[in-house]
């Protein structure tokens, strides 16, 4: 083949564009920090890239979701910590309501100030997270769960929970509805209550409720039973007492002393003062009641106050109920307190995870994408010294024609 000037020609330009092309991408590399921008410069390296950057995305997500979880949970941790210390200055007017000096008085400004309370309460059952999402309203977080009404407050949430992923195999419960919070409640003391007299047979004598507790919570089958007193028309015979069942089925009976307890069933109840005869307390299943309508229940003893002849001993054994079902609410609270606890605790420790698992996946990608900067820089100039020297030599060579040397 014949070797002409055209072909040299075309030769070098062909050069001079590939080391052209080789400085511009190796200039872009030191320019971007990066050892490629596209995937056909290194596809096995940018395929690795890939996957971490699709890893780092899900793990930021994740980060972002444990964040606004842990805000929201916060400000339910705050939100209760206040329902509890709202409910203890209750329970503490209950108390000195309950210390038998109290004027009927003293008792209208003691339902003033739980009144108060009853629309701080609701005000925190409604409390809302940075968001704007109702904490207690279950999957309906845009609707005001709570709203006063005679007997206490409405509830408009629903039963739900919203869970949020905070890692690849764990979720977290952000909130709870306000119908386990407050409403739920079980009354008496958890187990069952005690109740004095009925309504159409109110008690005459002077017998209190105290104390109530399970003794053995196998022998109790969830049964009522009614406790009937009998006083003898002698001085000299005891007080007597009859426990009979649902089905009035005598269960056990004995002699009455003042603040001897009274057990049967796997229960035991312990009563004071001296009651009348045909007077009667009932011992039923505990139930569920929103704490509301136990402020409220309060809030009409506080205002009714002392009323009849034995207006003083009705009065205590219904803020002594007040009594037991506020500290089932102050539990309540508690408990779901411990629970929102918990999963502060499980995010905060993924937030730490995440933050190894980001910090890792950066490095690997900067491992794999990240230029050399020294051994970049040195190619660079060699490449553009190369350039230089070639620009040079076809000038040189491009003058040297026979024309140059004919005289």
């Amino acid at each position: 083949m014949r070797v002409t000037q055209s072909l040299n020609t075309s030769q070098f330009l062909t050069a001079l564009d590939t080391l052209e092309t080789t400085i511009s991408q190796n200039q872009n590399e030191v320019d971007t920090g990066l050892a490629f921008t596209t995937p056909s410069q290194n596809p096995v390296a940018a395929g690795a890239v890939d996957n971490f950057n699709q890893a780092l995305a899900a793990s930021n997500q994740y980060t972002s979701n444990a964040n606004s979880a842990q805000s929201s949970l916060n400000t339910e941790d705050s939100a209760l910590t206040q329902v509890q210390s709202q409910l203890q200055t209750l329970r503490d007017l209950a108390l000195q309501a309950n210390s038998g000096t109290a004027s009927n008085s003293n008792l209208a400004a003691l339902a003033t100030q739980a009144s108060q309370i009853q629309s701080t309460l609701v005000s925190l059952a409604n409390t809302q997270d940075g968001n704007g999402n109702y904490i207690f309203a279950g999957y309906a977080t845009q609707a005001k769960p709570f709203a006063v009404t005679a007997t206490g407050a409405s509830y408009a949430g629903d039963q739900g929970q919203q869970q949020v992923q905070v890692s690849a195999g764990e979720t977290v419960a952000v909130g709870d509805n306000g119908d386990a919070v407050f409403n739920q409640i079980k009354t008496g003391n958890g187990t069952f209550t005690v109740s004095a007299g009925t309504p159409l047979a109110p008690n005459t004598g002077t017998a209190l409720i105290g104390a109530s507790t399970v003794t053995n919570a196998a022998n109790y089958n969830g049964g009522t039973y009614t406790i009937k007193f009998t006083v003898p028309t002698t001085l000299t015979s005891p007080t007597t007492y009859q426990v009979t069942d649902a089905n009035n089925n005598v269960i056990t009976s004995g002699n009455y002393t003042s603040g001897q307890s009274i057990g049967f069933s796997g229960v035991q109840v312990t009563l004071t003062g001296q009651p009348a005869s045909g007077d009667s307390f009932t011992v039923a299943p505990s139930g569920s009641q929103s704490v509301f309508t136990t402020v409220q229940n309060l809030v009409n003893t506080l205002q009714t106050g002392v009323t009849g002849t034995n207006g003083g001993v009705a009065l205590s054994n219904s803020l002594t109920g007040a009594i037991n079902n506020l500290d089932q609410a102050l539990t309540q609270a508690s408990t779901v307190q411990s629970t929102v606890g918990s999963r502060l605790n499980t995010i905060t420790t993924q937030l730490s995870l995440a933050s190894s698992q980001q910090l890792q996946l950066k490095e690997s990608i900067s491992t794999l994408q990240s230029l050399d900067y020294p051994s970049a820089l040195t190619a660079l100039t060699n490449e553009q010294t190369q350039l230089s020297a070639a620009m040079q030599s076809y000038t040189q060579i491009q003058g040297l024609t026979l024309f140059k040397y004919i005289q």
